[in-house]
């Protein structure tokens, strides 16, 4: 080094030809402009990216050749803040001034990320409310007639039907919950999860009239509650949208070092089956109201372990599947 050099560093102010506070600038997500009288005296490499103007070419030009926006020019002029629309992407921008100095800052922040998921949120708060609704409601009315004497085949049956909103209050909260539950990943058998989702689904099972059967076990890795949250999302669409009383199949493959689960129906084809697996989508022919989450879920879920989850159509059948990472056979 130098003796310049050495000088620079011991000051503290400069490091080779680049001011330490330029160094700091250029680490900044954010886009940092700074002006003088309407003139560009520095960018930072953010802000550089962002109007694709290299830094050495900015100083000096106007404001208004640099950021290409009226709306920013005047907002340097003025300081305060506004958020744009560019290009697909959300800018929020923040201009500052001394005033009488003509010095100015710009500072742009790129938040369509944070705004897509404050609409996201939203939209899962409604439909979440939305959802609740219906089974604290039907709570309501069965606590309501077990108020009164009632012969003791009517007054089961409306507990049944209580136990039933239970169950689907328990869900729902499983859903609301699976982004934030830690994941306790173990090794099991396949089999271990089937056996509890036929004994959680018997009941619905025989009040449709339909057969479960499940293919062979594999060792998988996977957290089991989500895992057989999974299941039950899948199998239970099965039951909702295929034909009354026909059965449901749930076939095991070995894909490498993944094991392939795919639940299959006697349901009508279904177009455009990629869309199904959005937030707050449901099939043009699907019956009834519902949230449009289950299936946003179990893909959401699916990815947390690294597999994949798609819908197809396989012999004359929806199959709706899922991969998970096995752990080389039984036994």
């Amino acid at each position: 080094m130098n003796g310049p050099d050495r000088a620079a560093r011991a000051d503290g102010s400069q490091v080779g030809a680049t001011t330490l506070p330029d160094r700091w600038m250029d680490l900044l997500p954010q886009a940092v402009l700074l002006c003088q009288n309407g003139v560009v005296t520095r960018v930072n490499a953010a802000a550089a990216r962002l109007w694709g103007v290299p830094q050495e070419r900015a100083v000096g030009r106007p404001v208004l050749e640099v950021v290409r926006r009226h709306s920013l020019e005047a907002l340097i002029e003025r300081g305060g803040e506004l958020e744009l629309e560019v290009g697909g992407r959300t800018l929020r921008c923040a201009a500052m001034h001394d005033g009488a100095g003509g010095s100015a800052a710009l500072v742009v922040e790129d938040v369509t990320e944070h705004r897509r998921r404050e609409a996201e949120l939203r939209e899962a708060t409604a439909v979440l409310s939305h959802e609740f609704r219906t089974p604290v409601a039907a709570l309501r009315g069965v606590l309501e007639a077990l108020e009164y004497d009632m012969p003791r085949e009517l007054s089961q049956n409306f507990v049944r039907q209580g136990l039933q909103e239970t169950g689907r209050l328990a869900r729902l909260v499983e859903d609301l919950a699976v982004g934030f539950r830690p994941t306790r990943a173990r090794t099991l058998p396949l089999a271990e999860a089937f056996a509890r989702a036929g004994r959680l689904l018997d009941s619905e099972l025989n009040t449709r009239g339909a057969a479960l059967s499940f293919g062979p076990d594999h060792l998988v890795r996977a957290d089991p509650d989500k895992l057989l949250q999974v299941l039950l999302n899948l199998i239970e669409n099965a039951l909702k949208y295929g034909p009354p009383g026909e059965a449901v199949e749930v076939q095991t493959a070995a894909r490498g070092s993944w094991v392939e689960v795919s639940v299959l129906d006697h349901g009508p084809p279904i177009p455009e089956t990629d869309s199904l697996f959005q937030a707050h989508t449901r099939g043009a022919s699907a019956p009834g109201q519902g949230s449009g989450m289950g299936l946003y879920i179990v893909r959401s879920i699916v990815h947390g372990w690294g597999g994949q989850a798609w819908a197809t159509r396989v012999d004359g059948r929806n199959a709706f599947c899922f991969t998970l990472p096995g752990v080389g056979g039984l036994g």
